[in-house]
């Protein structure tokens, strides 16, 4: 394999390597180097919030089921069985008591543990042959959940969730935790694009240039008021730790003024400042800034918009939790959930579902825009001539490094980690860097001793971050993706 030195010393002066966007070697890399340690999104609780539900996930060839088991706790295990390796939940998501594998019948119950086998006495002699106590399906080797929010991570020996997470937990919960009860999440949709999965996780960490641009015509017809180039430059980008995102500029008021701007009824107003921490407030109520697109790394984003869904001023919020895994160098699919806060009133969520399918659905008007411009670029990088361009991603930038703009200060922006105003590329200069950094570790190294099936582990809840519970298991991909 080439040595890539100079292609993560290029990307960390903000000087990309073109074809990095469409290369073999590289995605190769990702995979044994970044995808095999960091913390990856794979379900929301709300999608199994009964015992026995469960839905099935991918982490790029590896499938693994999320199930809440007859106790409660969740799971997430190894989608394999013990016995020759089929895969036993081929469902995208449903409820079951136990696991049956379709190739020879074994069965395991659905916090992982091994239920039984046909003809255990005739085939092995019972016990003595295969002793069934303690046996369970493979548990993801590091799981644990914020806000509702599962993730795993390949790496057994990986830092807490929360450490991984940083200052970016600040910025996550206005997108998961506008009131006590936190989210409900719908879908997800999925579709593939023929386009690397790098480009829209920059794209929503930090890219306000683009909206008056790529969203030109949805300015135009009236549905979005926000876009406007004047209206971008005047928000603030931020990052913290393990993530970043943009903010727009909220007209002069109190944060019930606007809150109530951008859509929110009082109720969820009240529930939000009872919630939100008093510095989570100022960064609306006096700083005048509302989040909106945001990327935690590698690969999960938000989005918060406010559309018009009708004639009219009125405007409806929406958020979508978007998430970008990795097909190959050159293809991406794309699991999109509608998020809302789970106590806002039937029609709140029922409007703002509209607003969500209109703007971010698969077929939304800003999805349509974006995807066309992530193609183009994926294809483009993919020839010979990409091979001698370093693109310029040194937005905000001058010759020496200096800030073009001043970062804010404490008393202008209450949130932690670096915001600065205006058009720049901070934040997808801080995720490339962060992906160089993985990209220059060595291979995981995963010791077969410590990954014995009869490890006890694979039955033992953990307890999470927030207070909540959560365990090993594993998932699958929805066979019915649509290629863009």
């Amino acid at each position: 394999m080439m040595d890539h030195s100079e292609v993560l010393a290029d990307v960390r002066r903000g000087m990309i390597p073109a074809y990095m966007y469409n290369d073999s070697e590289i995605f190769e890399l990702e995979k044994q180097r970044l995808f095999s340690r960091a913390w990856l999104f794979v379900a929301h609780e709300s999608e199994i919030p009964q015992p026995g539900d469960y839905v099935v996930r991918r982490v790029l060839q590896d499938s693994f089921i999320v199930a809440r088991d007859s106790a409660g706790e969740v799971r997430v295990m190894f989608n394999m069985c013990l016995h020759r390796g089929m895969q036993i939940c081929r469902a995208e998501m449903g409820n079951a008591s136990n696991f049956r594998c379709p190739y020879h019948g074994w069965t395991y119950r659905n916090d992982g543990r091994i239920l039984g086998l046909p003809f255990h006495q005739e085939a092995y002699g019972g016990d003595a042959g295969f002793n069934k106590s303690g046996q369970t399906l493979l548990p993801a080797p590091s799981v644990s959940s914020y806000n509702g929010l599962i993730f795993l991570s390949m790496d057994p020996d990986a830092e807490s969730l929360e450490e991984y997470l940083g200052d970016f937990k600040f910025y996550l919960d206005f997108y998961t935790k506008q009131g006590p009860n936190g989210l409900e999440v719908r879908g997800p949709q999925r579709w593939r694009v023929k386009a690397n999965w790098k480009i829209a996780a920059e794209n929503f960490a930090g890219d306000m240039y683009h909206t008056p641009q790529t969203h030109t015509s949805v300015v135009e017809i009236g549905l979005f008021r926000e876009p406007k180039a004047h209206k971008r430059k005047d928000g603030a980008t931020y990052w913290a730790d393990k993530g970043g995102g943009t903010t727009y500029k909220l007209p002069e008021g109190s944060f019930e003024d606007r809150m109530d701007y951008v859509g929110y009824p009082p109720e969820m107003i009240d529930r939000a400042r009872a919630t939100w921490t008093a510095r989570q407030q100022q960064v609306v109520g006096a700083d005048g800034f509302m989040i909106s697109a945001a990327t935690c790394f590698p690969n999960l984003s938000f989005v918060h918009n406010w559309p018009k869904v009708e004639d009219g001023d009125d405007v409806l919020p929406f958020i979508s939790l978007r998430l970008w895994q990795p097909i190959s160098e050159k293809e991406t699919e794309v699991l999109s959930w509608f998020a809302v806060d789970s106590d806002a009133p039937a029609e709140f969520k029922a409007n703002s579902y509209k607003a969500y399918l209109m703007c971010f659905g698969s077929t939304g008007m800003f999805e349509q825009d974006d995807v066309e411009n992530w193609v183009s670029m994926t294809n483009t990088a993919g020839g010979s001539m990409a091979r001698r361009l370093r693109l310029n991603s040194r937005m905000g930038l001058l010759a020496d490094d200096t800030p073009v703009v001043d970062k804010l200060t404490s008393a202008q922006f209450h949130g932690p980690g670096y915001a600065q105003l205006g058009y720049n590329e901070n934040n997808q200069r801080q995720l490339l860097r962060l992906w160089a950094d993985y990209l220059e570790k060595p291979p995981l190294h995963v010791d077969p001793a410590t990954v014995l099936t009869d490890n006890p582990h694979g039955i033992e809840p953990i307890t999470q971050t927030n207070g909540q519970r959560c365990a090993g298991s594993a998932s699958e991909p929805d066979p019915t993706s649509v290629t863009l």
